[in-house]
């Protein structure tokens, strides 16, 4: 017992089980997620997806995979660019905090006011962008399950 609480032994699937079974432990009390985790505000840590005259911010803990929030303040004209993209995720969820956002997926555009949402397939062709002449425009994200943790971003756009 000593060396497995001090990591200098292994255990097999089968003496798990029996330990906590005499320790009176559900086994499934093994593998809990976490509690939670806390993202402070202005302590959002800065993303960068591509895009032209945006800032992303990343809400959720960087290891969390079942979602991911991401955060988006996007000056006026600025977005994803005018080449769609889609991401490796079964949904996207769009909520305008503020402002207004032209959004197209696969092909179909429509405009987003202040407290509109959209939710799509995040495997569509999709591009977004302001639609304000002046003021920053502020969409929160939803993705699921949340993007892998390296080797994506929205194409990169010319200058």
């Amino acid at each position: 017992m000593s060396k497995l609480e001090r990591d200098l032994a292994n255990v097999s699937v089968a003496s798990l089980m029996r330990l906590c079974d005499a320790l009176g432990v559900p086994i499934g009390s093994m593998f809990q997620a976490a509690k939670g985790e806390i993202v402070r505000s202005g302590e959002y840590p800065p993303i960068d997806f591509g895009g032209t005259g945006l800032r992303e911010y990343l809400l959720t803990p960087s290891g969390e995979k079942r979602v991911q929030v991401i955060l988006s303040d996007i000056q006026p004209g600025g977005g994803s660019g005018n080449e769609p993209y889609s991401l490796p995720a079964d949904v996207e969820f769009a909520f305008v905090l503020a402002g207004r956002m032209h959004i197209t997926v696969a092909g179909e555009s429509a405009t987003l006011d202040q407290g509109d949402a959209f939710t799509f397939p995040a495997d569509a062709p999709h591009s977004f962008r302001s639609a304000q002449a002046s003021g920053c425009t502020q969409v929160l994200w939803l993705v699921a399950p949340a993007l892998p943790d390296a080797g994506w971003q929205r194409p990169a756009q010319p200058e």
